[in-house]
C-alpha cells in the first residue's frame, strides 16, 4: 500500500509539473501575453530549469522545444522512478543492462502521455472558454484573457470552417470532436507502445 500511494503521489507531482511546463510551450506557441500574471508564474516556475536547457534547445520563432523535451524528460523519470518502486532497484538496472530498449520504450511512453496531456489541457480550457463565454462574456481577469489567448491557435481553423452564426460560435464543438479523434489516436499509439505493461498506464 506504501508503494501505491508513493506511486500516486509521484504521478500527482509530475502531472502537476507538466502541466505547467506545457502551459509554458503552449503558450508561447499562441504568443500569448507574457506580461500577464499568470504567465509570470508559469515563467518563474520553469525558468531555473529551463534556461540550461534552452543553450542546447534555443526557441525557434514560436515553437520553445527546450519546454517540450523538458516535460518529456520530467515524464520519462517519473516512469523509471515508478518501474524502480514496483521492481527493486537491481532487478530494473539489470533490465536496463541486458534490454536497452527498455529506456527508448520508456522515452516512447513518454512522448505519448505528453501528447495525451496536450490534448487533455486544451479540451479543458476550451471548455473553460466556452463557460466563461456564457456567465461572463465582458469579463477582463487575467485568467480569462489568458484561456482566450491560449485556445485562439485551436479554435481559429474551425472558425474560418464554420463562421460564427447569429452571434453563436460553433468551432468549439468541432474542435472538441477534433481531439477526441487525437485522443483516440494516441490511445491507439499507447497500446502500441506497450503502455499498461509493468503497471504503467495510459
Amino acid at each position: 500500500m506504501l508503494t501505491q500511494i508513493l506511486i500516486s503521489s509521484l504521478q500527482l507531482l509530475t502531472t502537476f509539473y507538466m502541466t505547467i511546463v506545457l502551459l509554458r510551450f503552449l503558450l508561447q506557441l499562441a504568443r500569448a501575453d507574457f506580461y500577464n500574471p499568470i504567465t509570470q508564474f508559469v515563467v518563474k516556475a520553469t525558468n531555473p530549469v529551463l534556461r540550461p536547457l534552452r543553450k542546447i534547445i534555443p526557441p525557434w520563432h514560436a515553437l520553445d522545444g527546450a519546454s517540450l523535451l523538458l516535460a518529456i524528460l520530467v515524464q520519462a523519470l517519473c516512469f523509471i522512478l515508478i518501474l524502480i518502486a514496483q521492481t527493486q532497484s537491481s532487478e530494473f538496472f539489470s533490465l536496463t543492462a541486458s534490454n536497452a530498449s527498455i529506456i527508448l520504450t520508456i522515452f516512447a511512453w513518454s512522448i505519448v502521455t505528453v501528447l495525451g496531456l496536450i490534448l487533455r489541457i486544451y479540451y479543458w480550457t476550451i471548455i473553460a472558454v466556452v463557460i466563461l463565454s456564457w456567465i461572463a462574456p465582458t469579463n477582463t481577469h487575467p485568467a480569462t484573457q489568458l484561456l482566450a489567448q491560449l485556445t485562439e491557435p485551436v479554435l481559429r481553423p474551425f472558425r474560418r470552417l464554420l463562421p460564427p452564426m447569429g452571434g453563436l460560435d460553433l468551432s468549439p464543438i468541432i474542435a472538441f470532436l477534433a481531439i477526441q479523434v487525437a485522443s483516440l489516436m494516441v490511445g491507439y499509439l499507447a497500446r502500441g507502445v506497450g503502455m499498461g505493461q509493468i503497471g504503467v498506464m495510459f
